[in-house]
């Protein structure tokens, strides 16, 4: 998860948060989260690179809507992430 941008970060953990969301959905948690409109032209290029690393998985719902979920590796990437985040938040970095 190291290579992702942090508005990256942010999708996946909504993705993971949500059931099954479509890019609207996803759009309108950013937009509250990040308190402004977020552009369909940032939202979209930034799902598609987390499907391309195998993050997030993309499906089609209908010709329209686009549907999509965590993936295993996306999952065990965030609780890699949520490990690293409280050890220090716990006071105890290692090293």
């Amino acid at each position: 998860m190291f290579d992702l941008t942090g508005f990256q970060r942010d999708l996946l953990y909504v993705v993971c948060g949500l059931d099954g969301p479509h890019g609207l959905a996803i759009k309108e948690e950013m937009e509250e989260y990040y308190e402004g409109e977020i552009h369909h032209g940032r939202l979209y290029p930034n799902l598609d690179t987390l499907v391309d690393k195998g993050l997030v998985e993309k499906a089609q719902k209908d010709r329209r809507t686009n549907i999509y979920s965590i993936t295993r590796r996306g999952e065990r990437e965030i609780a890699a992430r949520n490990e690293w985040e409280q050890q220090y938040r716990a006071g105890e970095p290692s090293g």
